[in-house]
Formats: C-alpha cells, structure tokens, sequence
C-alpha cells in the first residue's frame, strides 16, 4: 500500500504555530479570570473593612458621647457643692471595665445568646489631664517664659532622672515655635499638639517616653490638681516639697479629698501660700480612653475633652488599631 505523503514541513509548522497561539490564549483567559476574581474578592475584603471600622468608630463615639454626658453630670454635682473640687472618687474616675457589647445593646440576655458575628467587647477610661504638668504654662500669652513654671519643670525632670537642661530646651522650643505663629521667626520649628510631637523640638524618644506619664500638652495654661496628680507631680510645681511629703499629701486625699488650696496649705506648713495658676483643686481637661475589642482586632481611641460650664468640647482625637499579641 502506497503511504500518503508527510505533509509539507511549512504546514507542520502552522500547526505548531496553531497549537502554541491556542495554548497562549487559554493562559491569557485563565490569567484575566483569575485576576478578575482576585480583584473581586479584594474589593469585597476592603468593603468589609471599611465597614467595620465606620461601624467601630461609631461605637467609640458612643462611648465618647457617654463619657461627656459622666462630666456634665460631674459638674452638676460640683456646682451644688459649696466647695467644688474634682477628685478621684468621683464617678467619672471609675474605668469602665470590659464587657460584652451585646450587653449595652439589650436587656434581655437571649438577644445574644446565638450570634453568628464576631465578639465584640467595650472598655473605657477618664482620666483628668490636669493631673499632668502642662507643658503650655512655660510659655505666656505674650511670648515670655514663666520662671516659675519653667523650674516646676527643672524639679520633674530631675525627679525621673532627665537632666534639667530637657526643661530648657521645651520651654525655648516652646516660645520660639509660639513665635512663629505670629510670623516673626520663620526658622522656628513646628508648635507641637500632642507630647509625641516633643520629637519637632529635638527630644528624643526616651525622654518623651520618661516625660509622658507626668506631663501633658494642653491648648492653654492650665493648674495642676492637687487631688489627682502623682506625688512626683506634686514635688515639682509646689517649690520646696518633697517626694516623701508629696506622698503623705496623696494619702491623705484617699481618706478626704481637698475642697480648697487653703486645706492643701494646712498640710504643708511654710510652704503656702500657693500659686492657684500652678495648683488647683479642680479640673476642665480630661483624657477619654474608648478601647473596642473584635477577636484579635483591637481598636483605642484618645480625646481630650474641654469641660467649659455644662459644654463638653472635644479638642482632639486619635484612634489606634492594633493586634492582640503584637502589641508591645
């Protein structure tokens, strides 16, 4: 039997050629399919996402909402005081301990006895920020430094063991960046908002680390409280107080908080009178701490509230999302 001849080698190579454009197309469409299919489930990830945070900072305003309406009631409460004063065993400076969201959402506890979502829990906080020593009085409304304020800080600083000249260098960091809010120094640095923001004047982060738990930053001058405020606190705005006599004066508030200066006065002989722009006996700042926890997910919140008559103003805010685990 006769066999037919092989085919030409140019129609070989169209087959070839066929067969390799077919295979490219599949992996084209196979390719764009899957890309396709990525960007789907991308977009319905961060859909999801966006929501839940939106959700979550609705639920931290909340939270804010209710620690502004603890204050206002607070201030009530003072006004028919005849001796006002802000003081730790007050209601507001009880923390909300974490529970269950559900638990604020319903009365009845079948309403979450099946619930397909995540767990959701809520805590929060208010702390007096005049507890701190406001970075702000080193500087005046007129752009000058205020001496006594400025060696308050020297004592801080050398109370947790920074060197005194740290004090020099915020205070002048201070009026020069005030300065150039008013254009008259335009290689000033930046006026700084936040503690964190020390870093605009040169500080490096341990000192800001060694400076946050007594001192604040606060839009205008504002007295430390003598009924919240630590006893390293205490030492350095009440000149010549020592550390041993600042902790008798945080004991004895624990048993009865003080009305006025003049009962502060009573229980450091030769030291009074005081300064009432350096110590006080009440509060308008106070911090606001909202802490929501989805599984591992944790999102916080920090406001500083402005409590100005029965007006609770919010002055600034910041959220934080973190990672149960991760977090150091």
């Amino acid at each position: 039997m006769l066999r037919p001849p092989p085919p030409p080698r140019s129609s070989r190579r169209q087959r070839g050629a066929a067969l390799l454009t077919a295979l490219i197309i599949v992996t084209l469409v196979v390719t764009l399919a899957a890309s396709m299919v990525w960007q789907q489930w991308r977009a319905v990830q961060v859909e999801t996402a966006e929501r839940a945070r939106m959700q979550s900072g609705w639920i931290l305003s909340g939270a804010l909402d209710w620690a502004r309406l603890i204050l206002r009631e607070d201030l009530r409460n003072n006004r028919s005081n005849a001796q006002p004063h802000d003081s730790l065993d007050e209601p507001w400076a009880t923390p909300l301990a974490e529970a269950r969201l559900s638990t604020f959402l319903a009365a009845d506890k079948n309403n979450n006895a099946e619930d397909d979502g995540p767990e959701a829990f809520l805590s929060g906080s208010i702390s007096d920020a005049q507890a701190r020593f406001n970075l702000a009085n080193l500087v005046d409304a007129a752009g000058k430094l205020s001496q006594p304020d400025l060696e308050a800080l020297e004592r801080l600083c050398q109370t947790v063991g920074l060197a005194t000249d740290v004090a020099t260098r915020i205070a002048t960091g201070l009026r020069d960046a005030q300065a150039a809010g008013t254009g008259s120094n335009g290689n000033a640095p930046l006026r700084p908002r936040t503690l964190a923001q020390l870093a605009w004047l040169g500080l490096d982060a341990a000192t800001i680390t060694a400076l946050e738990p007594y001192a604040t930053l606060l839009p205008t001058r504002a007295p430390v409280n003598a009924n919240t405020a630590a006893r390293e606190v205490l030492a350095a705005v009440i000149k010549g107080l020592d550390l041993a006599t600042a902790e008798r004066l945080v004991q004895l508030r624990q048993r009865d908080p003080f009305k006025t200066l003049q009962a502060v006065e009573t229980q450091i002989p030769g030291l009074g009178p005081l300064n009432g722009q350096q110590v006080s006996v009440v509060s308008s700042y106070f911090e606001v701490r909202g802490r929501l926890r989805l599984d591992d997910r944790v999102l916080e919140q920090r406001s500083l509230v402005f409590r100005s008559g029965l007006d609770m103003q919010v002055l600034h805010r910041e959220q934080v999302s973190t990672v149960e685990g991760l977090r150091s």
